[in-house]
């Protein structure tokens, strides 16, 4: 990892800059294959399922029976796993409901406001070298609670054409309506303009590839909503002398193991611990079966060296960590000026693995920054909130005369009409 000490303020922002490639560097082969999907359905998508994922397809949607044979491949001491994950994402989201917002504003006018689910949404689940299921939990236990009525999900099959078995499981689990074997841009261009075989749909949640993010902020432009721009892994942690160097390392690695591209930084105002974690991370990446993907992200990764501790708070939300561990003997400090982050880990027992799986937390977050204007996934990422009012005679009479004279005041006639035809009425 390289170690910055000292960075002047006018260097973050290139210091911080994410390994990532730009939009427009692969916008164009995005929009392509948009394109192909849109106009050829489900021919384009087997054609570029068997380019990327080496397999050539009859049938994309996962059938009842191969959902029979993945439970028996898992594992008791997994499902109990799952289940025990499972119990407490529903805890913590179910809690996140809210009641109906009533108000009378004045005599007579009253309003409120009620959540409605979002019908039919889309889940991408990466497979690849790391079959995500446990993001399967983190979406679709979620919206079920919220009251989605049809759950797609899309995850990319592998050179025999099979899914892992532990996310059919769990899909089936968690109450998943349809799955595809189909990965990547042609998944979220499925689910944006529906083939022959695969069901569009209203939003679209997931992480993935660079490609992914992009695909999904294409579908924006044909009117699917998105949860978030999550695209590669990151992980921020704020360490002191009062912090465990094994313990940061190997939260470090966890984040680095997620792919080549992700980052990982260390900010301290100790120069020791960051020497101490340094030489951890170098001899626990040695026994990581996943070592040389880790490495190239190490590659990419940073200690800074600060002065003071509010300058590491400033800069840590200059950055807007995706994932954000704060492992100082004055927390409090940091969790009280803590502004731009996706999730936040608290002290030396709270590894960041732990809301990715068990604690019931969100794993689904905003990273590249957008942790500045974007929430993590939430219960209320899978509703939308519907505004309500009903006026009475008591209420028109009341509120008409202001509604006309502002009407009037913008030029618009026939809204300030639609009072006074009421008025004259009540006279």
């Amino acid at each position: 990892m390289q170690k910055i000490k000292y960075p002047n303020k006018e260097n973050w922002e290139s210091l911080l800059k994410r390994p990532t490639q730009t939009v427009s560097d692969i916008e164009e082969t995005v929009t392509r294959i948009f394109t192909e999907i849109k106009t050829r359905g489900d021919s384009a998508v087997r054609d570029y399922t068997e380019k990327f994922d080496k397999v050539n397809l009859d049938s994309f949607l996962v059938t009842k029976e191969e959902i029979e044979r993945a439970s028996d491949q898992v594992a008791e001491e997994l499902k109990q796993a799952i289940a025990l994950a499972k119990g407490n994402i529903e805890k913590f989201h179910a809690a996140q409901k809210t009641d109906r917002v009533n108000l009378e504003t004045m005599p007579g006018v009253s309003c409120w406001q009620e959540k409605r689910a979002i019908q039919k949404i889309g889940l991408y689940i990466p497979g690849g070298t790391a079959p995500l299921f446990s993001t399967i939990l983190m979406l679709a236990v979620p919206a079920k609670i919220a009251g989605c009525k049809e759950i797609v999900l899309c995850t990319p099959p592998d050179e025999f054409g099979k899914i892992n078995p532990t996310i059919l499981y769990t899909a089936n689990l968690c109450g998943v309506t349809q799955i595809f074997k189909v990965g990547g841009i042609q998944a979220i261009a499925g689910m944006t303009f529906g083939t022959e075989t695969i069901p569009n749909v209203y939003k679209i949640f997931g992480p993935g590839n660079q490609y992914v993010t992009v695909a999904k902020q294409l579908a924006t432009k044909y009117g699917i909503a998105i949860d978030i721009p999550a695209g590669p892994s990151e992980l921020l942690v704020v360490a002191d002398d009062s912090a465990e160097p094994p313990f940061v390392a190997s939260d470090l690695l966890s984040q680095a193991e997620h792919g080549t591209d992700s980052q990982v930084i260390l900010v301290s105002t100790s120069e020791k611990l960051l020497n101490s974690v340094a030489l951890e991370v170098e001899n626990q990446i040695k026994a990581l079966p996943r070592r040389a993907i880790a490495e190239k992200a190490i590659e990419n990764s940073k200690l800074i060296l600060v002065k003071t501790d509010l300058e590491a708070v400033d800069l840590i939300n200059e950055y807007g960590p995706e994932h954000y561990i704060v492992c100082v003997e004055n927390e409090d400090f940091y969790i009280e000026n803590t502004i731009n982050a996706g999730s936040v880990f608290i002290g030396n027992y709270t590894p960041e693995s732990a809301g990715d799986y068990a604690s019931g937390t969100n794993h689904t977050l905003p990273t590249n920054g957008y942790a500045k204007q974007y929430s993590g996934v939430n219960l209320d990422s899978f509703m939308k909130s519907i505004t309500f009012q009903k006026i009475s005679k008591e209420g028109i009479l009341g509120i008409g005369n202001a509604i006309e004279l502002m009407a009037e005041a913008e030029g618009l006639d026939a809204h300030k009409n639609a009072v006074t035809i009421r008025l004259k009425n009540l006279k």
